[in-house]
C-alpha cells in the first residue's frame, strides 16, 4: 500500500461562496446582491493552509469561517447610499468624472482672477497663480490616494475622509461648514453671474428692438434660478454627467473667446495695466492678502461668490461695456450664451452635495428613500433660498477674500493632515516633515487671507443694499 505523506496542502479556492449579502432597493425591498456586481478585494491572495494529517479538518474550517467573515466584513454595504444623490448610481465612468472635473474647475473662475491682479501686478500675481496650481494639484492626488485608502472602504463624500482622519465629531465640524458653503455660496453666485449674464445677452440680441419696458436685473436671477430648479430635478450625480459635459465644453470654449476677443482689441484709453495703489504701506499689504484669498479661492473651483463685489457681471461687463462696438454683435452673443450654459450646468454639479446633505437628513430620520415629491420640494426650496440670498444680501461681495481664507484649508491644508494621519508614514521622514509643513503652512494662509478679507469689508464700509434692482 502507498505511503502517505505527513502533510498535505489544502488549497482554498481564489473565489469562495459566499452567500451575497443583502441589500435595501430604492423602494424599501430586500433583494440579494448580484454576485456578478459584488465587489471583490483584489488585494488579498487566496489563503492556503498547511495542516498536518491526523489533525482534524475543523482548524481549516475555523480558518475558512474567519477569512469569509473578515471578507463579509469588508463588502459590508450601507442601504442609504442607495438612496443618495451622490452615490445612488453606480453607473459612472472616467469619461463621467473626466466631464464633472471641467466643469467644477474650468471657465468662470477665470472671470474673477482680473481682480486679484489689479493688485498683485503681473509678476507677482502669475507666480502665485502658479504656486497655489502645483500645491491644489498636489492635495488633490492626494485626495484620490486617499479615497480608498483603507482596504473594503471607499469614501464616497470629503466628510466621511475627514471624519476618519480627524475623528467623527471634530472631522464634522472641521470639513462641513467649509464645504457645504462652498457649494451653496457658489450656488448663489452662479444665480447671479447667469442672470446678469442672461440680461447682457438679450441686450446684445435685442438691440433697438428692445421693449420699452424690459426685465430688471432681479427679474433676470428669477428667469435664471427657475431654469436651474427644472435642471435639478435630475436625480443624481451620474444622471447630470451630460449637463457636465456642456459645461465643460462650454466653459473652455467662451474662456479662450473672452481672452481672445480682449486681446483683438486696442486698450480703451482710460484704462491701465499697472497695480493699483494704496494709500498706505498696511493698506498696501491687507489688499495683496486679499486678492491672494481671491487666488486661493479661485482654485477651489467655487470662486463665484467673490464675481459678486463686481457688479455688473465683472470681466463680462467690461467686455460689453469697452468692446460692443468693436467686437461683432454675434460673437459676443455667443460668448455670453455659453457662460449662462456654463452656469446652468454648474449650479447641478455645485449644488450636489447641499442635495445630498438635505437627503441624508432626512433618509436618517425616516429610514427610507425621499420619494419623487420630497426630493424635489428639497430643490426648489434650496433654489429659491439661494435666489433670496444673492438678492436680498449683495453686502456678500465685501466678504470675498473673507471666505477664501476661511475656506482655503479645505484645498490646501486639510488633505496634507489627512494623508499623514491615514497613510502613517514614518514619523521625521521627508513625507511626515513635508505633509505637515504644507498642512500648517496652509493654515497660516488661511488665517492671513482672512485678516486681508476683513480688511477689504472694513474699509468698504459695508454698504448694505436691499433689493434695489437695476
Amino acid at each position: 500500500m502507498e505511503e502517505r505523506p505527513e502533510t498535505e496542502l489544502i488549497s482554498i479556492p481564489a473565489t469562495p461562496r459566499v452567500s451575497t449579502p443583502e441589500i435595501l432597493t430604492p423602494s424599501g425591498q430586500r433583494s440579494p446582491r448580484p454576485a456578478s456586481k459584488a465587489w471583490t478585494p483584489t488585494s488579498f491572495i487566496s489563503p492556503r493552509f498547511l495542516s498536518p494529517i491526523g489533525t482534524p479538518m475543523k482548524r481549516v474550517l475555523i480558518n475558512m469561517k474567519g477569512y469569509l467573515e473578515e471578507v463579509g466584513h469588508l463588502t459590508k454595504l450601507n442601504p442609504q447610499d442607495a438612496w443618495l444623490p451622490i452615490t445612488e448610481s453606480r453607473n459612472g465612468n472616467a469619461h463621467y468624472a473626466a466631464f464633472h472635473n471641467l466643469n467644477a474647475g474650468v471657465g468662470f473662475q477665470a472671470l474673477v482672477l482680473p481682480v486679484a491682479f489689479a493688485f498683485l501686478g503681473w509678476s507677482w500675481g502669475i507666480l502665485s497663480l502658479t504656486i497655489a496650481y502645483f500645491w491644489q494639484l498636489y492635495t488633490l492626488w492626494i485626495l484620490v490616494q486617499l479615497h480608498e485608502a483603507v482596504p473594503g472602504k471607499r469614501y464616497n463624500r470629503y466628510v466621511e475622509l475627514a471624519q476618519a482622519a480627524f475623528g467623527e465629531r471634530l472631522g464634522v465640524w472641521l470639513a462641513l461648514f467649509p464645504t457645504v458653503y462652498l457649494s451653496a455660496g457658489t450656488a448663489t453666485a452662479l444665480i447671479l453671474i447667469g442672470g446678469e449674464t442672461m440680461k447682457l445677452f438679450f441686450q446684445i440680441v435685442c438691440g433697438p428692438l428692445c421693449t420699452s419696458n424690459p426685465l430688471t436685473t432681479v427679474e433676470w436671477y428669477l428667469v435664471f434660478t427657475s431654469l436651474c430648479i427644472v435642471l435639478s430635478q435630475l436625480p443624481n450625480l451620474n444622471s447630470i454627467a451630460g449637463l457636465s459635459l456642456i459645461g465643460a465644453v462650454t466653459a473652455i470654449t467662451y474662456s479662450t473667446m473672452v481672452w481672445v476677443l480682449s486681446v483683438s482689441q486696442q486698450r480703451p484709453p482710460p484704462i491701465s495695466y499697472q497695480p493699483l495703489s494704496s494709500p498706505s504701506f498696511s493698506a498696501s499689504v491687507f489688499s495683496v492678502m486679499n486678492a491672494l484669498g481671491i487666488v486661493a479661492f479661485a482654485f477651489r473651483g467655487h470662486n463665484l461668490a467673490m464675481e459678486i463685489q463686481m457688479p455688473s457681471g465683472g470681466i463680462l461687463n467690461a467686455l460689453y461695456g469697452f468692446h460692443s462696438h468693436d467686437i461683432p454683435r454675434g460673437l459676443l452673443a455667443m460668448t455670453f450664451l455659453l457662460v449662462v450654459f456654463n452656469c446652468l450646468s454648474s449650479f447641478q454639479i455645485y449644488s450636489m452635495p447641499v442635495f445630498d446633505s438635505f437627503e441624508a437628513g432626512y433618509t436618517s430620520r425616516t429610514n427610507r428613500p425621499c420619494s419623487i415629491w420630497v426630493r424635489s420640494g428639497f430643490r426648489v426650496f434650496y433654489g429659491f433660498i439661494s435666489f433670496f440670498i444673492g438678492v436680498a444680501l449683495p453686502f456678500l461681495s465685501s466678504l470675498a477674500g473673507l471666505l477664501g481664507g476661511l475656506t482655503l484649508p479645505v484645498t490646501f491644508a486639510y488633505p496634507c493632515f489627512m494623508w499623514v494621519l491615514i497613510k502613517k508614514p514614518t514619523k521625521f521622514s521627508f513625507n511626515w516633515y513635508f505633509n505637515w509643513i504644507l498642512g500648517w503652512l496652509g493654515i497660516a494662509f488661511s488665517l492671513a487671507f482672512s485678516i486681508g478679507g476683513v480688511w477689504s469689508m472694513v474699509n468698504s464700509g459695508l454698504k448694505l443694499k436691499f433689493f434695489k434692482p437695476s
